[in-house]
C-alpha cells in the first residue's frame, strides 16, 4: 500500500515516455546511461568487446573428467583418446601421476602414457601433486608436466598433505627436474578464488603463490577456480593482480561450471588477454578433495561459443560432440554439457515444419 497525499498535494505527474527509460509495472521509472545515439542502441556495442583472434584449449577431460568416475577400463580411455585427438584440440592432459590409494581412477597413468605415442601430433601433459609424481611422469615419456599448489591451507592439506607454503617450497625440485629432461613445468594455483575448507582466497595470497611460483622455475601459471565459485568481476581482479606482479610469464584458466558461471568467466578472463583454457569434454570433473566441486566448462560449449563469437579455436565442434559420446560410453552415464544434450548447433526444421 502507498503512503496517503496530502489533500492539498499537486497530483504526481506521469514521466514522458523516454527511449532511454525502462518502465517497471508499479515502480518509478528509472534513467539509464545510453553511450551513443538513440536511433542506434548498438552504437559502437562491438568496440566493447574484447575477442582475440585464436583461443588455445586444452582438454583435461581424460584426467580432471575422469577423477571422480568410477573406474574406467583402459580400452574405453583408449576410445577417448582417439576421439580428442580427432577433435583438432593440440593440448590434451592425459592423466596425473598421484597416489593410486588417494585417486584409484588415475592409478593406470603408466598405462595411460604408453598408448599416447599413437597421436604424435597431441601435446599431452600430466598434472603430479609431488616430486615423486614429476619422476614417474618423465619416467613414462612427458615432458609437459603441471604441478599443483592450492593457494589455502585448507585445500592443500586435504589434497596433498601439506600447506600451502610447503608445496610451494617444491616448485624449484619439480620444475628443476622437468627441465632437467627438456620439458616444460605450468603450475596450476586451485582454489584461486575460493576454498571450500577456508573460504575466500584473499587475492594478494593467490598473487603470492603465483610470484614464489614463477621465482622458483614454474615457466607457466593457471588459475583454478576449484570448487566453481568465482564470478566475472573477481575473474578480471585476480587476473588482473597476477600479471602485474608475474610479468609476461602466460596465465591460463580452468573453471568449474558448478554454479552456472564457467563461460561468462572465460568471457570475463578474455577481456584482459587470457587466451589458454582448460575445458572437459562433455564437462565432467570435479576433485576428490574439494566437497562440492563438479563439473568442469564443457569443451563443446566452449568451442561453440567461441566459434559463434568469431574466435578460432582449431577444434571441429562435430567431433567435440562425437568425443562426448566416446566419453558417454566410457563411464556409462549422462553428460552434464546442454550442448550435448541438445545435439550441437541448431539445424532448421524448414518451412513445411512450421505448418
Amino acid at each position: 500500500m502507498g503512503i496517503p497525499s496530502p489533500a492539498n498535494a499537486a497530483p504526481v505527474q506521469e514521466p514522458e515516455a523516454c527511449p532511454n527509460r525502462v518502465h517497471n509495472a508499479d515502480m518509478p521509472a528509472v534513467a539509464t546511461p545510453v553511450s551513443g545515439p538513440l536511433s542506434d542502441p548498438l552504437h559502437d556495442a562491438s568496440k566493447q568487446l574484447v575477442l582475440p583472434d585464436a583461443v588455445d584449449i586444452r582438454e583435461v577431460g581424460l584426467r580432471d573428467g575422469l577423477q571422480l568416475e568410477d573406474l574406467v577400463a583402459l580400452d574405453a580411455k583408449v576410445a577417448m583418446m582417439q576421439a580428442i585427438a580427432m577433435t583438432g584440440i593440440r593440448r590434451v592432459e592425459a592423466t596425473a601421476f598421484v597416489s593410486p590409494r588417494a585417486v584409484p581412477a588415475m592409478a593406470d597413468a603408466e598405462q595411460v602414457a604408453a598408448q599416447l605415442h599413437r597421436w604424435p601430433d597431441v601435446r599431452w601433459s600430466a598434472l603430479v601433486a609431488s616430486p615423486n609424481g614429476a619422476r614417474r611422469a618423465i619416467a613414462a615419456g612427458f615432458t609437459d608436466i603441471e604441478y599443483v599448489v592450492s593457494a589455502a591451507d585448507g585445500h592443500s592439506l586435504a589434497n596433498a598433505g601439506r600447506t600451502t607454503d610447503e608445496a610451494l617450497g617444491l616448485v624449484a625440485e619439480v620444475a628443476d627436474l622437468v627441465h632437467g629432461a627438456g620439458g616444460r613445468c605450468e603450475v596450476i594455483i586451485a582454489t584461486a578464488w575460493d576454498c571450500p575448507f577456508d573460504g575466500r582466497t584473499p587475492i594478494e595470497r593467490t598473487v603470492r603463490v603465483a610470484r614464489h611460483a614463477v621465482e622458483l622455475g614454474a615457466d607457466q601459471l593457471c588459475l583454478g577456480d576449484t570448487i566453481g565459485t568465482t564470478a566475472p568481476r573477481r575473474v578480471v581482479d585476480l587476473i588482473t593482480a597476477v600479471r602485474s606482479a608475474t610479468g609476461q610469464v602466460d596465465v591460463g584458466v580452468h573453471f568449474h561450471d558448478t554454479r552456472g558461471t564457467g563461460l561468462a568467466n572465460v568471457l570475463a578472463a578474455l577481456q584482459v588477454g587470457v587466451t589458454q583454457i582448460d575445458a572437459s569434454v562433455g564437462g565432467l570433473g570435479g576433485c576428490p578433495f574439494a566437497p562440492g566441486a563438479s563439473g568442469n566448462i564443457a569443451t563443446e560449449e566452449l568451442v561453440y561459443m567461441l566459434a559463434e563469437s568469431g574466435v578460432g579455436t582449431g577444434a571441429d565442434l562435430d567431433a567435440v560432440l562425437e568425443a562426448a559420446r566416446a566419453t558417454e560410453a566410457a563411464v556409462g552415464h549422462l553428460l552434464p554439457s546442454s550442448l550435448y544434450r541438445a545435439g550441437g548447433r541448431a539445424r532448421p526444421l524448414g518451412r513445411a515444419a512450421a505448418r
